[in-house]
């Protein structure tokens, strides 16, 4: 008879071989991963019912980080433990980390080589796909007047006070405001999530998630040193973003570019050619370490950014079937929703309106980017290769004029 471990083993090895297929052909952004995701293991590998699928993208949508990223998490957790976790992760993440952090080194040896128009394109695409997600997740997030006004007023309260503690205190504030002002309905009847792992296990898991929180900051005062420092930036990065995907770029923003790692430039064109990969886009802290500090800079900023993720998913899936149910949770929820798209908001004015619209020319340039993505539905890939290879032109003519 197979033991228990040796199962475990055979799922993680099943786990990560489907979510490495995943990682290499999922592009689209976070949102088409859900339904790369849906299509491959509701419908094609039945690992679990559509109802316990939605319970599992509502649960990741509930917490902070990259949704995508902690489905996937759950998914192999439920399938293959902790183990079946760590593949489903390393499958779907490395793929683009291995690419962004080869780009960054390239960056870094033959920048000085590379034409500026192909930066200021990069620059371009990070604008529109800022914009487009603007757009698009205003349309659901913040409909009907209330969340309007939380959205307007956590854009600006993030722009009179940038920085981290800004955007931690309108987070939470917002969650506040959603407590008292938004009733959600009733929630739907839903089936049980298949969790191997017990509640023991994971408030330890819960346990370590705050005293990483809250000891990071405290230890890179301690000790200063480039690895703590980073590892805590990066950590708080993927432990109080909520929304995931572009909503990270005004923390690491602050992060990375104010304390003065990377310049801001560098920030956005690797930035825009995260958006040609496939895979999470929190991928992108691989770029910004591998660019601070080279290969190990890459892969200890792309785990500290991911190890929130998988701290969360495996403490509170356990105690998912009692949360889902509270109304003043998702009240809370609802608030906080609608700040990410202020957040978001704001992080299209600054950074990348101030630093990359210089005219007439490069609002059209945008605008037509923008367009390209929401109304032509042109993939986040190509629409990169467009704006780098247009911007390398026009920087040639330039140069020849």
């Amino acid at each position: 008879m197979q033991s228990s471990d040796s199962r475990h083993t055979a799922g993680a090895w099943e786990v990560f071989l489907v979510f490495l297929r995943l990682g290499l052909t999922s592009f689209g952004g976070p949102i088409a991963h859900i339904g790369y995701f849906r299509d491959e293991f509701v419908v094609r590998r039945q690992w679990l019912s559509e109802r316990g699928y939605a319970d599992l993208v509502a649960l990741c949508q509930f917490l902070p980080g990259p949704a995508s990223s902690q489905v996937g998490m759950a998914l192999g957790l439920s399938r293959a433990g902790y183990a079946g976790a760590l593949a489903a992760w390393s499958g779907f993440t490395l793929p683009s980390a291995i690419v962004l952090i080869l780009f960054a080194l390239g960056l870094s040896t033959w920048g000085a080589a590379l034409p500026a128009g192909v930066l200021h394109g990069l620059k371009l695409v990070a604008l529109a796909v800022v914009a487009q997600a603007v757009w698009g997740m205003a349309r659901v997030l913040c409909v009907g007047l209330p969340r309007l006004a939380i959205m307007f007023a956590a854009a600006v309260a993030v722009l009179l006070w940038p920085g981290v503690p800004g955007q931690v205190a309108t987070i939470l504030i917002a969650g506040l405001v959603g407590l008292v002002l938004l009733r959600p309905a009733l929630p739907l009847a839903h089936d049980a999530l298949p969790v191997r792992e017990g509640r023991r296990g994971a408030l330890a898991w819960l346990g370590l998630f705050f005293v990483l929180l809250l000891g990071l900051p405290i230890a890179a005062q301690l000790w200063p040193g480039q690895a703590l420092a980073l590892t805590d930036a990066f950590y708080r990065a993927g432990a109080l973003v909520f929304g995931g995907g572009h909503v990270v770029l005004p923390l690491l923003q602050a992060e990375v570019v104010a304390p003065g790692w990377i310049v801001n430039d560098t920030f956005l064109a690797g930035y825009g050619i995260a958006q040609a990969v496939p895979g999470p886009l929190f991928t992108f802290a691989a770029f910004l370490g591998a660019a601070v500090d080279g290969v190990w800079g890459g892969l200890l900023c792309l785990l500290a950014i991911f190890l929130p993720s998988f701290l969360l998913v495996a403490g509170i899936l356990p105690f998912w079937e009692c949360l889902r149910g509270q109304r003043r949770v998702q009240a809370a929820l609802a608030g906080i929703n609608a700040a990410v798209v202020g957040l978001l908001l704001a992080a299209l004015y600054q950074p990348l309106w101030t630093s990359t619209v210089d005219g007439v020319v490069d609002f059209l340039l945008a605008l037509l980017a923008w367009a390209a993505l929401v109304f032509w539905k042109l993939p986040p890939w190509l629409l990169v290769s467009i704006c780098a290879g247009g911007g390398w032109l026009a920087g040639g003519l330039q140069a020849l004029s």
